[in-house]
C-alpha cells in the first residue's frame, strides 16, 4: 500500500511539474522606464497573438519604442477622447513594419476581449492592416470596441492581451513629456521577449 501511495505522489509531481504554470503565453516588454509583463489571449484572438508572437520571436521589437500618447489634452475637442500609449517599429524600422502582411482583423465582438485598463491591442488604419504597432489602454476605452465611436468604420481594434504586472511603468510612460501626441523623446523598448 505504501508503494502505491508513493507511486501516486510521484506521478502527481510529474504531472504538476510538466503542466504549464500559466494558461496564456506571457511576454515582457523591456523598456528604459521598467518592465511590463502581459498575458496574451491566444485562445480568443489567435491570429493577433500568433502574429505578435512571431514578431517577438524574430526580435523585431529589439531597439523599438513607445512613441505615441493619447490623453485628454492632446486630442481635438470635438473628437471622442481616449487614453493610451502606442509602441512598435514606426520610428525604429518603419520599412519593416510596412513590408509585413496585415493581420486579419479580430473584432471585440468576435473575441469577447474589451478595451479595459491595461489591454494590449493592435493599431491599424483599415481592418486587416495591423502589423507590428500596438497600444496599451490607460483606463477603460469602450470607444475602441466593436461599434465604438473611436473608429469611423465601427469595427474597433483587435484586443489581444492584458498587462498583468507593470501598470505603474505604463503610467510612468504615459506621464512622460509629449508634443502633439509624440513622446519627446520616445521611450526605448529594449526588446519584447517571451517569459
Amino acid at each position: 500500500m505504501k508503494k502505491i501511495f508513493a507511486f501516486i505522489i510521484v506521478i502527481q509531481c510529474i504531472i504538476s511539474c510538466s503542466s504549464p504554470k500559466h494558461k496564456y503565453p506571457l511576454i515582457v516588454i523591456q523598456t528604459n522606464a521598467g518592465d511590463i509583463e502581459a498575458e496574451l489571449y491566444q485562445d480568443k484572438a489567435p491570429q493577433s497573438v500568433n502574429a505578435f508572437l512571431s514578431y517577438v520571436d524574430k526580435q523585431y521589437y529589439k531597439a523599438s519604442s513607445f512613441y505615441r500618447i493619447l490623453n485628454d489634452d492632446n486630442q481635438p475637442s470635438n473628437a471622442p477622447k481616449s487614453e493610451l500609449i502606442q509602441g512598435g517599429l514606426w520610428q525604429s524600422n518603419y520599412t519593416k513594419a510596412r513590408s509585413l502582411p496585415g493581420i486579419p482583423h479580430e473584432t471585440t465582438k468576435q473575441t469577447g476581449l474589451l478595451h479595459k485598463d491595461g489591454t494590449l491591442s493592435l493599431a491599424r488604419r483599415e481592418p486587416g492592416t495591423a502589423t507590428t504597432e500596438f497600444f496599451i489602454c490607460v483606463g477603460d476605452q469602450p470607444g475602441f470596441d466593436f461599434g465604438g465611436e473611436n473608429n469611423p468604420d465601427g469595427q474597433g481594434y483587435a484586443a489581444f492581451g492584458k498587462v498583468i504586472k507593470g501598470m505603474d511603468v505604463v503610467k510612468k510612460i504615459y506621464n512622460r513629456p509629449e508634443n502633439d501626441q509624440i513622446f519627446t523623446p520616445p521611450v526605448t523598448i529594449f526588446n519584447i521577449v517571451r517569459k
